[in-house]
């Protein structure tokens, strides 16, 4: 069971890495992309949008993790409070 688990990891990341190399290799022509009066060189189309989605990959875990333990604090003060009212 675990070589099957195994070997569908390893397929699903064989079929992503294809899916993202048909994708730069479809989306070659050249864009420049203008922030703020700051242009950037001239690349790919491809490689903004993956780099907007490897940063996207990181910082949405990182908020997700950020929400989770301002819940946990808020649950732990509503908790304390709770038991210093019932004193």
């Amino acid at each position: 069971m675990r070589n099957l688990k195994r070997a569908l990891a390893l397929l699903f990341v064989l079929l992503l890495a294809a899916v993202v190399m048909f994708f730069v290799l479809e989306n070659q022509q050249t864009v420049a992309l203008v922030l703020f009066g700051w242009t950037a060189p001239a690349v790919p189309v491809a490689l903004p949008v993956l780099a907007a989605l490897v940063v996207g990959l990181a910082l949405g875990p990182l908020l997700g993790a950020y929400g989770v333990m301002r819940s946990k604090r808020r649950i732990r003060a509503s908790a304390r409070q709770a038991a210093l009212a019932e004193s």
